[in-house]
Parts: structure tokens; sequence; C-alpha cells
């Protein structure tokens, strides 16, 4: 070796290489297998707080909203498996039923029309569960016959439902269209007090438009002109039915109703008819009762709604009032009435 000049090899001992590496193994391996475990441990308790924050989150919005989950078994039981007897309305998004919950607390179950497939499409039951008014809707008052409405009533009556709609108007930074503004869906509850019900067709305005566009019309006599022509919905369009509405109110005339619409008029034109003559000879008979007195105040409270009414169903959108001033003035005209 020496005469080739090659380096003699290094002789190492393999028990001590051996030793080495199962050290390095003892020592590294419960390292990295500590690692992982304590990765494993903060990545649940990180998991388990986000979870824990979101359902804390959930019951906050329930008890703001103060909205109660109701199960398909309770809302079967409280309609008696959905039987007829129980049926008290339906509409063009499902059927209403009246019911009690377990506490005995009475409802309107509203279960929406699964097939029809504007509401949702799903294979499980959707239905809202509401307040039930127990006087039922302005409509019954207006024309069931053991049924009638004073016009101290149907002054408050007016004024709560334009408060109802002056806030989906008003009261969100989005606004709501109702659509469907019609005696049959103003409900009472027990106080008489007035309720806007069914958002079948409702539509929710976009923060920078003023104006949406539908398909789906409202009911007929209601509509506003541009709505029915060219499907514009905005919020002018529910002072249009508004409007109607207030006038129907007072004279117990449909504007559908074959009198008016067979001399080629509408309630508006019929109503602005009869200020030439005695606007008293067409207002409903049951505004006032045997005992009660046609006063000037009398008088002068109706003559006040009715203008209203012509200046919510003015044939330019951009002409009419807004529920602001539908509200402001309703309350003046109310506060008058009541004078003593």
């Amino acid at each position: 070796m020496h005469i080739l000049e090659i380096p003699a090899c290094v002789i190492t001992n393999p028990g001590k290489q051996s030793t080495l590496t199962e050290v390095v193994i003892k020592i590294v391996t419960p390292l990295i297998i500590a690692s992982f475990l304590i990765f494993l441990l903060v990545a649940i308790w990180i998991m388990k707080r986000h979870k824990k924050g979101k359902s804390k989150d959930v019951e906050k919005v329930l008890e703001i909203g103060t909205h109660q989950l109701v199960s398909y078994y309770e809302i079967q039981r409280a309609t008696n498996n959905f039987d007829e007897s129980n049926l008290i309305g339906e509409g063009s998004s499902g059927s209403v039923y009246k019911g009690a919950l377990f506490g005995g607390t009475a409802v309107a179950i509203k279960v929406l029309d699964l097939e029809n497939e504007q509401v949702c499409k799903s294979d499980y039951i959707r239905a809202f569960v509401l307040q039930f008014m127990p006087n039922g809707s302005l409509e019954n008052w207006l024309y069931k016959e053991d049924r009638h409405l004073n016009l101290r009533q149907r002054v408050a009556v007016m004024l709560d439902a334009a408060m109802a709609v002056e806030y989906l108007h008003h009261g969100h930074v989005t606004p709501i269209v109702h659509c469907d503004l019609k005696p049959a869906n103003i409900l009472l509850d027990e106080d008489m007090v007035a309720h806007v019900g069914d958002f079948g067709i409702s539509r929710i305005l976009a923060i920078s438009k003023s104006m949406a566009y539908t398909e789906t019309l409202g009911t007929p006599g209601y509509i506003a002109p541009e709505y029915g022509s060219e499907g514009i919905v905005s919020a002018s369009g529910d002072v249009y039915s508004y409007g109607i509405m207030l006038m129907e109110v007072l004279t117990k005339r449909r504007p559908t109703d074959e009198e008016i619409c067979s001399d080629n008029l509408d309630l508006r034109k019929w109503i602005t008819q009869s200020f030439s003559g005695n606007m008293m000879d067409v207002m409903d008979a049951n505004l006032f009762s045997e005992k009660e007195q046609i006063t000037s105040k009398s008088e002068m409270c109706i003559a006040s709604m009715i203008e209203l009414g012509l200046d919510c169903t003015k044939e330019r959108a951009e002409s009419r009032v807004t529920m602001k001033e539908v509200v402001k003035r309703l309350c003046k005209i109310n506060n008058a009435f009541l004078e003593t």
C-alpha cells in the first residue's frame, strides 16, 4: 500500500455507528410526534372556538329577532294534520291554517306551495308560523253583512296600514315593495290594530335603484298603470294601491265594481265625478250608525281622505305622494276628527 502511495482505509466501529443512529431516532421521533400532536390539539381548539362563536352569533340573531323555530311535528299537530277545517285562506304562494302551539298560543301557519317555482325548490315542507289575527281581514269587515266599521275605526285602520307600508318603504336601507296591497291583505288583531300581510310577491329594491321589474302581477284594480303595462315595481306602485284601497274603504266600492266599469270608469274617475254633486251620496251608508249624526267635522274628514286617495292615485308615478306624506296627512286628519 505504501509502495502504491494509496492511503490506508479508515476502519470504523460498526457498533458505534448503530448506537448513534438509535440515539437520533429516539430523540427526533418523539419530538416530531409531540409537535404533530400539539399542532392537532391547537387546530381542534381553534375549530371548536370558531364553531362556538358561530353558534353564539346564531343565538343572538334568534334572541334579537325573537323568532322561534317550530318543528314539522308541531305544525302537523297544531293543524290536525293540515285538516281542511283549519284552513282559513289560500293564496298564490300557499295555504294558511289556524292552529295552536303546545303552549296554547294561537297562530296562523302559512304552508308554502313547493310546486310553485317562485317559492322554492325543496323536498321538505316550508312554512311560516305567524301571529293569528282573530278579527280577520279588512275585506271581511267591509263586505260581510254581520260586520261594520264606523268612520273612526276606518280612519284608525288605514292609519295603521299606512304606517306599516311607510316602514317597508323607508325603514330599511333597502326598500321593500309589497306589490299587492288590498283589503284582503290588511289583517286585524284582537285590538282591531291593522297589520299588513301576505308578502308572497313583494320585492326588495336595490339600494341604487328606485324600481325593479317583475312578471308577477298583483290584483286587478289595485295595480298601478305602469306596473300592469310594463311590469315596473316601485314604492309609487304601492302608494297607488293604497290610494285605491283608501277610497274603497270609504265608498265600499271595489275597483272592479261592475256598475263603475260598465260606464268605462275606474274608481278614481268615478269618485272625481262625485265631487261635482253631493259627495256623501257615494259614501258607504255604514260609515255612521243610526245614533250617529253626520257633522261638518266628519264630512271634512271624509273629504280630506278622498283628496289624499286621489293624490295617491295620480297617473304619473312621480306625481304621487310618498307614504311618509300619507302618514303625516292621515295623522293630521285623525287628530282633527278626534278633537271634541
